[in-house]
């Protein structure tokens, strides 16, 4: 078998691992940035509703703010514990602005989740307001309780 090699994201220290914003990668003009929203390996990580329904809420906002043209992707992590947001041509400062913005954003939204109908999404039952606002809350609380470096703790 030819040597597989490790990839980038099996090389941080999950055990150290705080909220927060982190470059996880750059390739060219896309930066891979690792929205941590939840310290990895405790019993502390997002259910299923409050990440659908955060990804339904951020990626709506986020694509109708200043980097709208600059999205190539956002979701949620398989471990349950935060989001990738995938940026090309901005820098680290703009994205965390507009992070907050749109988590601000979340916490105003009055009426139903973005795309909550049978016709828009796969599994549109499972989606709760509540849940978003909840997470954005305590996402955007932890972004202000310190400085961001966007690099991972050594």
């Amino acid at each position: 078998m030819d040597h597989i090699a490790r990839i980038a994201s099996f090389s941080i220290n999950h055990d150290i691992l705080l909220p927060g914003i982190y470059v996880s990668r750059v390739d060219g003009d896309v930066t891979t940035y690792d929205l941590r929203h939840r310290r990895p390996n405790t019993e502390d990580l997002i259910d299923n509703s409050t990440l659908h329904s955060l990804e339904h809420m951020f990626a709506t906002y986020i694509r109708n703010g200043e980097l709208r043209d600059h999205i190539i992707y956002y979701g949620p992590m398989g471990c349950q514990t935060g989001f990738y947001l995938l940026i090309r041509g901005s820098d680290n400062e703009t994205v965390l602005r507009e992070v907050k913005k749109t988590c601000e954003r979340i916490l105003a939204h009055e009426g139903e989740v973005f795309g909550k109908a049978s016709r828009e999404c796969g599994n549109y039952r499972n989606l709760s307001l509540d849940a978003a606002k909840a997470e954005a809350g305590r996402y955007l609380k932890e972004l202000n309780s310190r400085e961001q470096t966007f690099v991972y703790a050594e």
